[in-house]
């Protein structure tokens, strides 16, 4: 049981060890082609930064006070 904590323990700081080095193209091979219609090939930056439909912001807007609901004309009863 020691033993696998001292692994652990010595485990850890490589786990935290990662490259700050700003991303290129593997050796060899070249960025994706420019989407259609696009003025310009995007940068790395661009293709890793998510779009607003993949992370939705939330929004800050919070009903603070009841308020009344305005008449829905397509709220019928049923037949």
């Amino acid at each position: 049981m020691r033993a696998l904590l001292l692994l652990l323990l010595a485990t850890l700081p490589l786990a935290a060890c990662g490259s700050t080095q700003t991303l290129k193209p593997a050796v060899g091979k070249s960025m994706p082609v420019t989407p259609y219609g696009a003025p310009q090939q995007p940068a790395v930056a661009d293709l890793l930064t998510p779009s607003v439909q993949a992370r939705p912001q939330r929004t800050g807007e919070v009903l603070r006070s009841s308020q009344e609901r305005a008449r829905d004309p397509f709220d019928l009863p049923p037949r």
